[in-house]
C-alpha cells in the first residue's frame, strides 16, 4: 500500500488544494491520501492553533495513529506545511518514506527578508488582521499565484471567501501560526530520507533563492518551474505530478539513492 499525506500553509485547509489531490492520487497510483488541516483551520477552525512547528508535527503523527496508518508514508507540503513534514521527520523518522517540499524556507538556512519579500509586509499585516475576507483572500491570490486570467481569479476569489466565511479563522490563530513558522528552526540535515524540492521561479510571497540554498546544503534535487508563483498546486498541478512520479521512478529503479 503507498500513502500519501498533503500539508497546506498558513491560514489554508484541505479544500485550497482544489482537485489536485484527485489528480495526484491517481497519477501516483496512491491506495490513500489523507489532506491533513491544522488545529484553527478549515474543520479544526474553532480549535486553537498550535503554537510550534513541532506540536504541528506531532499532531500529524497522532493522525496516522487515528487512521490506523501503519506504514510509512510521503508527504508533499507547502510553505508552513512544508516547515511541519521537517519536524515530523526529525521527531518520527519511521514515519515517512520521502518528502517533497513546495517553496519551503526556514531559518537559520535561509535570512527573513527571503522568507518573506519585505514588499509584501504592509499589505499582509493590515490585511490578514484587519481586513475582510474577500480583500484578505483577493491579496493571497494576488501574492501566491501567477498563472490565471482575470476571470480564473475572480472565480477563485470567490471560492476562497466562500470558505474563509463558512470556517472562519480568527486573528488570535493567524498569528499563532505566524508565530510557529517564525520560530521554528530547520534541521541542518534532513539525514537519510529522500526529499525533493521543487520552487517557483516567480514566487512574489518567498524568494527562490530559499530552496536553491536549501537544495545545496542538504544535497537533494530541485526543480524549478520557470512562471509559477507560490501556490504551486494551483498554478500547474500537472507540472508538480510528473516532477513527483520522475523522482519515485527513480528512487524505484536506483535503490541506492533511499540509501
Amino acid at each position: 500500500m503507498r500513502t500519501w499525506v498533503l500539508l497546506r500553509g498558513l491560514m489554508r485547509e484541505a479544500r485550497h488544494w482544489g482537485d489536485f489531490p484527485v489528480q495526484f492520487q491517481q497519477a501516483m497510483a496512491a491506495e490513500q491520501l489523507h489532506c491533513i488541516d491544522f488545529p484553527g483551520n478549515g474543520q479544526l477552525n474553532q480549535q486553537n492553533s498550535l503554537t510550534t512547528v513541532a506540536a504541528m508535527a506531532d499532531f500529524c503523527h497522532q493522525q496516522l495513529v487515528q487512521h490506523a496508518v501503519q506504514e510509512p508514508v510521503y508527504v508533499l507540503a507547502v510553505s508552513l506545511g512544508a516547515m511541519v513534514a521537517l519536524a515530523w521527520a526529525e521527531r518520527y523518522p519511521a514515519d515517512m518514506q520521502g518528502i517533497v517540499l513546495v517553496n519551503t524556507s526556514v531559518a537559520p538556512h535561509n535570512p527573513f527578508y527571503q522568507r518573506l519579500r519585505p514588499g509584501n509586509y504592509p499589505a499582509l499585516i493590515a490585511t490578514m488582521l484587519f481586513g475582510s475576507a474577500f480583500a484578505r483572500e483577493k491579496l493571497i491570490l494576488r501574492i501566491t499565484s501567477n498563472l490565471h486570467t482575470e476571470e480564473q481569479a475572480k472565480t477563485i476569489v470567490e471560492q476562497w471567501k466562500n470558505y474563509a466565511q463558512q470556517r472562519p479563522i480568527s486573528r488570535a490563530n493567524i498569528l499563532r501560526q505566524l508565530g510557529a513558522a517564525l520560530r521554528f528552526h530547520a534541521p541542518m540535515q534532513t539525514g537519510k530520507l529522500p526529499l525533493l524540492l521543487l520552487a517557483g521561479e516567480k514566487d512574489r510571497l518567498v524568494n527562490v533563492t530559499c530552496s536553491r540554498t536549501l537544495a545545496k546544503k542538504w544535497d537533494c534535487p530541485l526543480h524549478i518551474h520557470p512562471e509559477a508563483g507560490h501556490d504551486l498546486p494551483l498554478d500547474d498541478a500537472a507540472w508538480i505530478i510528473a516532477q513527483v512520479r520522475t523522482w519515485q521512478n527513480q528512487m524505484r529503479n536506483n535503490p541506492a539513492l533511499l540509501m
